[in-house]
């Protein structure tokens, strides 16, 4: 229903926002990856929307950034989690973050959020995994891609999660998957 907002920043305390659209003041619930990057109070904004209706609220999410409404509108669509707990993800975990996550399903990761316990990390790792990648394209996702592979045979050659994931750690964001096995190997022989 309402798509996107452009007017002048009124008030900005976190989560919330006031939007003054052509005297029309707008509240907006954004997340903290938004909130740090708005401009100053009194200062021209744009924000990408997702309206939420509920019995007793109509409640208004703003996003400077296609790819994070997205992934909220993806959140919000799984079992047990709502547009507060999407909120929180978004704020914990940027786009790219909870990409790599879902890649590498890396479920502590998501249970550092706040609200967010085992079982709904578990659950969010398995309604995500193949569609995160779909609707976001960055260049994380992409190197997640290797770095799954190498985390698979770090497993697979008998590591347990704590040592493979100390070795993943040392290597660069773009390496190769044969390269990145060698380089990791190497950390775990030290």
């Amino acid at each position: 229903m309402i798509g996107r907002l452009s007017g002048t920043l009124a008030e900005k305390a976190p989560p919330h926002l006031l939007v003054d659209v052509n005297g029309v003041a707008y509240e907006v619930d954004v997340p903290m990856s938004t909130f740090y990057n708005l401009p100053a109070v009194g200062e021209r904004v744009a924000l990408l929307t997702h309206l939420v209706v509920r019995e007793d609220a109509h409640v208004l999410f703003g996003f400077l950034t296609h790819d994070e409404r997205t992934t909220f509108r993806l959140l919000v669509k799984i079992a047990g989690v709502g547009p507060r707990t999407a909120l929180a993800i978004l704020s914990g975990l940027s786009v790219a973050e909870l990409a790599q996550a879902v890649t590498l399903q890396e479920s502590g990761r998501l249970v550092k959020v706040p609200g967010i316990g085992k079982k709904t990390a578990e659950r969010l790792l398995l309604e995500l995994k193949g569609k995160l990648g779909d609707a976001i394209a960055t260049p994380a996702t992409v190197a997640a891609g290797a770095h799954a592979d190498i985390l698979q045979a770090l497993l697979a050659l008998g590591y347990n999660d704590r040592e493979a994931a100390a070795a993943m750690k040392a290597l660069p964001p773009d390496v190769a998957v044969g390269d990145g096995i060698k380089l990791a190997l190497r950390t775990l022989a030290r």
